[in-house]
C-alpha cells in the first residue's frame, strides 16, 4: 500500500479572501507538506517580494498554529481537517487506487451499492457517473448492443442509456436516426444552393 502514496497526496491553490489579491499553494507529499505565497499588490514597495516557499514536516505543520490558521483562512476548515487527517496518517488508500482497478471494483457492486458509494465523495461520484462504468454495466445486462445505441449513448451517456425502458430508448433511436437522415438530406441541398 506504501506505494500508493508516491508524490503528490494532495494539491490546492486558491486567491486570499478580499481585500486581498495573494495567491496560495498547498501541497501534501508522501512525507512534508509545502505552503507557497504569491504576494500580488499594486504598492511600488511590494512588487518587487519574491514569492515564499515553506517546507514543514508533517509534525512540524501540526505544531505551527499560525501556519494552519493560515489555511484555515484561504482553503477552509475542511480542507485543514483533511491535512491535518494526512499529517496524522489518515490515508484514504481506496481513492488512491488506479481508475482502472477501481472500476473493477466497482463493477462487482451491486446498483444500490453504487449509488451509495457516489455519494462518499467527489471523486467516486465522478468515477460511479462516469461512461466507462456504465458502458461495462450496460453490457453485463443487456443482450444486445447496436451501433445505434452506441451512437445514442455517445450523445446522452451509458447511464441515460441503461436507465431508459425499451420503448423509451427505442423512440430515442428512431429519433436520433431521422435527425441524423434529416441532416443527410440537407447537406445536397446547401450544396446545390451555393453552387447556383
Amino acid at each position: 500500500m506504501a506505494s500508493l502514496l508516491q508524490g503528490t497526496l494532495f494539491e490546492m491553490s486558491a486567491q486570499a479572501p478580499p481585500p486581498s489579491k495573494d495567491y496560495y499553494q498547498l501541497l501534501v507529499t508522501n512525507s512534508m507538506v509545502i505552503w507557497r505565497c504569491w504576494r500580488i499588490s499594486l504598492r511600488s514597495e511590494s512588487r518587487n517580494v519574491h514569492p515564499s516557499e515553506e517546507k514543514n514536516t508533517y509534525q512540524d505543520f501540526l505544531d505551527d498554529l499560525n501556519l494552519q490558521v493560515h489555511v484555515s483562512v484561504i482553503f477552509g476548515n475542511g480542507i485543514l481537517k483533511y491535512v491535518c487527517g494526512l499529517c496524522q496518517q489518515q490515508f484514504d488508500y481506496l481513492e488512491r487506487l488506479p481508475k482502472d482497478l477501481l472500476l473493477n471494483v466497482i463493477l462487482c457492486l451491486e446498483l444500490e451499492d453504487i449509488a451509495r458509494l457516489s455519494q462518499t465523495s467527489k471523486a467516486f461520484k465522478k468515477i460511479c457517473n462516469s461512461d466507462e462504468l456504465w458502458e461495462n454495466i450496460v453490457l453485463r445486462y443487456c443482450d444486445t448492443i447496436t451501433s445505434e445505441m452506441r451512437a445514442l449513448a455517445f450523445d446522452v451517456g451509458w447511464k441515460e442509456i441503461f436507465f431508459t425502458n425499451k420503448l423509451q430508448l427505442q423512440k430515442k433511436i428512431y429519433r436520433r436516426r431521422q435527425k441524423v437522415e434529416d441532416n443527410a438530406t440537407d447537406e445536397p441541398d446547401q450544396s446545390h444552393a451555393l453552387q447556383s
